[in-house]
Formats: C-alpha cells, sequence, structure tokens
C-alpha cells in the first residue's frame, strides 16, 4: 500500500525524468532550458512545492495571469524561467533525498539556515545562482559538513 510519502517522493522522481532536471549534469539541464520548457511543468512544480500558485510565479518574476494565459495558448516559458524550474524540480530532487521526505524538505526550505547566513532558502530561489546556494546547503547537510 502506497503511503503518501511515497506518492509525493516518486511524483519528484517522476518529475525529475519528464523534465531532464538531472542531479549529475547542469550542462545538459542548461541546453534542456534553452529550448523552453512546457508552462506544464509549473503546474508540475507547483504540485511538490509548499509554495501557493502566486509566490511560485512571482519567484519566476511572472504573475499568475501569465503563466494561465500561456496554458491557455500552449506556450512554452522563456529560457530563464525554464532553468530557473528545472534547478528547482533538481533541488526538490535533492531536498528530498537529504530529507528523506518531501514535506519536511519544504518546511526547511522556510526557516532560516545557518549555513545560508541565516536566510530563508525560499528567499534565494529567485536567481539561478540562489538555488545553487541552496543546492551547495544540501550537499553539506548531507555529508555533516557544516563549516
Amino acid at each position: 500500500m502506497s503511503t503518501k510519502k511515497d506518492i509525493s517522493e516518486s511524483k519528484v522522481e517522476e518529475l525529475t525524468v519528464r523534465y531532464e532536471a538531472t542531479l549529475n549534469d547542469p550542462y545538459q539541464l542548461v541546453i534542456h532550458a534553452r529550448g523552453g520548457i512546457s508552462v506544464d511543468a509549473f503546474f508540475d512544480l507547483l504540485e511538490i512545492s509548499a509554495f501557493t500558485r502566486d509566490e511560485l510565479a512571482d519567484l519566476l518574476d511572472v504573475s499568475f495571469k501569465t503563466i494561465s494565459r500561456y496554458k491557455k495558448e500552449n506556450k512554452h516559458l522563456n529560457v530563464l524561467n525554464s532553468e530557473q524550474i528545472l534547478k528547482l524540480i533538481r533541488l526538490y530532487k535533492h531536498g528530498t533525498e537529504v530529507f528523506g521526505d518531501l514535506d519536511a524538505f519544504n518546511r526547511w526550505l522556510r526557516k532560516p539556515s545557518h549555513g545560508l547566513g541565516n536566510i530563508i532558502p525560499t528567499e534565494l530561489m529567485r536567481s539561478s545562482g540562489g538555488i545553487d546556494l541552496i543546492d551547495e546547503e544540501l550537499s553539506r547537510i548531507e555529508y555533516g559538513s557544516f563549516g
């Protein structure tokens, strides 16, 4: 019998595969983003994250109204938004592996992190570099290096 936790973790894995957001190949991720990805990725990420639709749209620096229009018109996200969504999906995969639970990772994202200068991780998600910093912090947590 599948639990909510199993379904959540399998959804994260499914999105990582569907959008080719692998943990170990950032080059391919950037190349993939160049073509723009389906706006469906926004809605898929919304399902696994603890963000509201407006919060997630705000992270991408677009309005939810624009995202809805893209969905209606079957448009793709631009390169920057595509890269950011792919990196966020990859981050969710890593975070779920580190914390062992999607809900635990979502909670951690909303609390100040000592390794990030007591900044709340979600505040760094507006930029590709910020997502990288969160991912590096996850690796430090994963390997017990809190220096």
